[in-house]
């Protein structure tokens, strides 16, 4: 755990796909069908639907969350030899219910006992987003979800990012913002806010304009780098 402690902070802002809700869980559920395709096929499907949202983000070519998670499940599955029409189905029906992870609920709780607002802030469409929020239970700890949709580019255009500075009505610098993603951490920090990167699989940093104030591995600990504001 890092020993940094952030101040003045007033509002703990969360990317939601890989932060708060799990996006191999899909795939996990179906993993009996899928055999040995299953990790490759689920790790792929998350590059891919990354992949495209800065692409199409640089083409001026945008599309919702939920096509672009399905045109990435699309080349995920066909790079694996798996045509089975069923099986995408249900695959994309689960993305709509992801598990939170466990470590979600308890943090928002302790945050919110603070007197610390929270919030979303994601590439999902709102419907996805809601149907995620409400699935995991977490609607009565979040004060607010910004979905990038009202600004029609993905992250980390710091038109998404203001959104939620603005919406909360605090500065950048008195938003804690939480991300599982290095490449999100570092485009929050550009902008301004203090990040925490939630370092959950060990990856390296990345080599890119902006750094996190504070590394963590697991929710449990955010509580206690946020100082008396």
């Amino acid at each position: 755990m890092t020993d940094t402690t952030l101040t003045s902070i007033k509002a703990c802002v969360f990317d939601a796909y890989g932060t708060l809700f799990d996006v191999h869980a899909p795939v996990g559920r179906l993993a009996g069908r899928l055999g040995e395709k299953a990790g490759p096929l689920s790790d792929m499907w998350r590059l891919k639907q990354l992949q495209y949202t800065w692409l199409r983000s640089l083409m001026g070519a945008h599309a919702d969350f939920w096509q672009v998670t399905g045109e990435a499940l699309d080349f995920a599955m066909a790079a694996h030899g798996v045509a089975d029409a069923a099986l995408r189905d249900e695959l994309m029906a689960l993305y709509r219910r992801l598990d939170a992870y466990e470590d979600a609920a308890p943090a928002l709780e302790a945050l919110k006992a603070r007197g610390l607002k929270t919030a979303i802030l994601s590439n999902g469409n709102p419907d996805m987003l809601q149907a995620a929020v409400t699935s995991a239970g977490l609607g009565n700890l979040l004060d607010a979800t910004y979905s990038i949709e009202d600004v029609g580019i993905y992250k980390p255009d710091p038109k998404v990012y203001a959104m939620a500075s603005e919406g909360l009505g605090v500065m950048p610098r008195e938003i804690c913002f939480v991300s599982a993603n290095g490449w999100d951490a570092a485009g929050a920090a550009f902008f301004g806010f203090q990040v925490t990167w939630l370092n959950r699989f060990a990856q390296p940093p990345e080599n890119l304009p902006g750094a996190p104030a504070a590394v963590i591995t697991g929710l449990g600990e955010l509580p206690g780098l946020i100082g008396a504001t």
